[in-house]
């Protein structure tokens, strides 16, 4: 946690998530327990797998996006029945609404699980219900993005939007939109194009993974040729793209979903005073400030923010924006919209008081 004047303003502030995996929220500890649970053999040649500490000290040896899915993948591998993935949503919920999250919009990869023989129907219904119960208990919003994987053949990632679409998962508000995620070096957004007519011509909201590794072209392409309405990541267009492209980005309002910690941990930037955050302000880029994998990459939404704030010596002002720009951006309703809109100005009123009497 940061150890600044506005750590408990931070904690209070309300907040909403963008990119969080809901894969990538499995602790090392749920991971072992489903693991014996199931009877999934982990891999006996790693030692990272000797137990959960020595696995999260592996994660914290990530050389780069290739090393951690490899890990990821092998993590997804003990989610198999619905209390499985119920479990794991219901625990990143809870665990977000500790740090005061009120609306989040996660992502999930169904190819990753039918490929195990799992059904698309079980992983959405433990899903939703974990969502009802969030609600319920937490008062948070929470809406499930679909991504496809870049790894897998365009049929496949055809076959498993049509099957989401057979179903009425988009139509009924089940899923908010469709997106990409995986490996992304070798496989530009315009291999994709046929994928993403399909969703525009369907009325899905899109977004995909773009310019994490990848250089500011893939988010070219990514706007010009796949019509995304967000980019996750995209941080290679503000620390590597040209000024018409970071101009763009700004006049068209498009949301940029950027996880600071992910980058530094894979080795995307080379810490996080390198992230990009005083130029995304000062060219009006609309952005919101997410965890990603949290389980992997040490650190949930709050923890995020808490290393920005020591490394920016952000004011409440520019944490008023970043928070409203990140609301003004989600796929949630009007009215929602507008009420946690109010949530953040009567935490940033009362702590500007606050401020003034000292």
């Amino acid at each position: 946690m940061c150890n600044t004047s506005l750590h408990t303003f931070l904690v209070a502030l309300p907040k909403v998530e963008h990119h969080m995996h809901l894969e990538g929220s499995l602790e090392p500890e749920l991971l072992f327990e489903l693991a014996a649970r199931n009877n999934v053999t982990l891999p006996s040649t790693d030692p990272a797998f000797a137990s959960a500490e020595s696995l999260r000290k592996r994660y914290e040896e990530f050389q780069h996006l290739e090393d951690f899915l490899t890990y990821y993948y092998i993590g997804m591998s003990v989610l198999v029945d619905s209390p499985d993935f119920e479990t794991l949503a219901y625990a990143y919920f809870a665990k977000a609404a500790s740090q005061n999250v009120r609306h989040a919009e996660v992502f999930f990869d169904p190819q990753a699980h039918t490929g195990r023989g799992v059904k698309f129907s079980t992983i959405v219904d433990s899903f939703k219900a974990a969502q009802t119960r969030a609600e319920a208990d937490f008062g948070m919003t929470t809406q499930l993005t679909m991504c496809l994987l870049r790894h897998r053949p365009l049929s496949e990632a055809m076959e498993t939007l049509e099957t989401a679409e057979n179903a009425g998962y988009f139509k009924d508000g089940t899923l908010c939109a469709m997106g990409m995620d995986s490996s992304e070096i070798l496989f530009p957004p315009l291999l994709w194009k046929d994928l993403y007519d399909a969703a525009r011509e369907s009325g899905i909201r899109r977004n995909i993974h773009a310019g994490e590794e990848g250089p500011p072209l893939y988010v070219r392409q990514a706007l010009d040729e796949l019509d995304v309405q967000r980019i996750d990541h995209g941080i290679r267009a503000v620390t590597d793209g040209d000024d018409a492209l970071v101009a763009r980005l700004a006049s068209s309002k498009t949301m940029l979903t950027l996880c600071p910690l992910s980058n530094v941990k894979l080795n995307c930037i080379p810490s996080i005073s390198w992230f990009p955050l005083r130029r995304l302000i000062a060219a009006g880029i609309r952005f919101s400030i997410n965890s990603d994998d949290p389980a992997y990459f040490g650190g949930y939404i709050l923890e995020n923010y808490c290393a920005l704030q020591e490394a920016f010596d952000l004011s409440i002002g520019n944490w008023e924006m970043i928070a409203k720009g990140a609301i003004m951006g989600s796929w949630c309703t009007e009215e929602r919209r507008a009420q946690l809109l109010l949530e953040v100005e009567a935490v940033v009123s009362a702590w500007t008081r606050e401020l003034e009497k000292q």
